[in-house]
């Protein structure tokens, strides 16, 4: 007798998870596994739509016990304050510990200089790789997924880093069967890739499901912006706009949140999260490929930035 004919005289047909509840499943997995492998990890949080599916994810694997991570931001001095108030928020509501590493301190110091261009986000390798030795963090986890751009298709969900943070392409484990290799030598650690399988849009998705709260620069709202490489920056002290580059008030939204020397908005006037994965279903650019004009700087500008151990 089919399954079918048994469903239809009442006996319960095989269970089967949606999409969503395979990515979450597949996710709380790994951090559980983190967790038993590692003695000192740390979630990378910027405030940003991935790492807080990320923070979201790590609430539910360790559910009703606290989160046994502390968070860690990069902060550029050129985040966006919307997300920097979320950030702080979204810590003290859940009672996290809030690690922070700061471009403008080493700026301060002298020991990173400020780039002609404006942009801090080539700056963050530096005090990001510091304050891992420092802490001795030997688990990271990050937001990165295999669909947005190249560097990160390749990554495992448990990349191994030298004692230097770096990464090399021969030293990266098998993950057959789903099964996560976390020994490391003393010194080094592992970045960790929860989100590795999702896409933009089953991130959105998820948020919908969940009733994820994010901050308001996700969605369509009239902001002062000027065009610059064919994208649109938000004025700032970061050093925009130049001479000839003209402000205009715009009702925009951003795909995804960094530095603002960097990060741009796109035209759009979907603020609900229903009208956000109707505009990201029908997009055929990468949300970093539209907005983010650190990734092209050269074709091998991530690529670059992963082996000195940005990401």
């Amino acid at each position: 007798m089919t399954t079918v004919a048994k469903a239809e005289e009442g006996t319960a047909a095989p269970y089967a998870l949606s999409h969503l509840d395979a990515l979450e499943s597949e996710a709380v997995h790994i951090f559980r596994e983190v967790a038993g492998e590692f003695e000192r990890p740390v979630i990378l949080f910027s405030g940003g739509k991935d790492s807080i599916v990320m923070l979201h994810l790590a609430l539910k694997a360790f559910a009703p016990a606290a989160v046994p991570f502390s968070l860690l931001h990069v902060d550029t001095g050129h985040n966006f304050p919307e997300v920097l108030e979320y950030r702080d928020r979204t810590v003290a509501e859940h009672g996290l510990r809030l690690h922070v590493a700061s471009v403008q301190d080493y700026i301060d110091r002298g020991v990173l200089k400020e780039r002609p261009d404006g942009t801090r986000n080539p700056l963050q390798t530096l005090p990001l790789t510091e304050k891992i030795q420092a802490e001795k963090f030997d688990a990271v986890f990050g937001g990165g997924r295999r669909d947005e751009e190249k560097a990160r298709a390749k990554e495992r969900v448990f990349s191994l880093r030298d004692e230097f943070s770096q990464w090399d392409p021969r030293r990266q484990r098998p993950e057959l069967w789903n099964l996560y290799n976390g020994r490391h030598a003393p010194g080094e650690h592992v970045r960790v890739f929860p989100l590795s399988n999702w896409t933009e849009l089953d991130v959105w998705q998820y948020i919908a499901r969940e009733g994820i709260e994010l901050p308001e620069i996700y969605f369509a709202h009239e902001r002062e912006v000027f065009q610059r490489a064919g994208m649109w920056l938000t004025a700032g002290e970061w050093g925009g706009p130049k001479d000839g580059e003209t402000v205009e008030k715009r009702l925009v939204r951003y795909r995804t949140v960094g530095d603002m020397s960097c990060t741009g908005a796109v035209d759009s006037d979907a603020v609900t999260l229903e009208q956000v994965i109707t505009e990201i279903a029908a997009s055929r650019l990468t949300e970093r490929g539209a907005t983010r004009a650190d990734d092209k700087m050269s074709e091998a500008a991530m690529e670059d930035r992963k082996r000195e151990g940005y990401f």
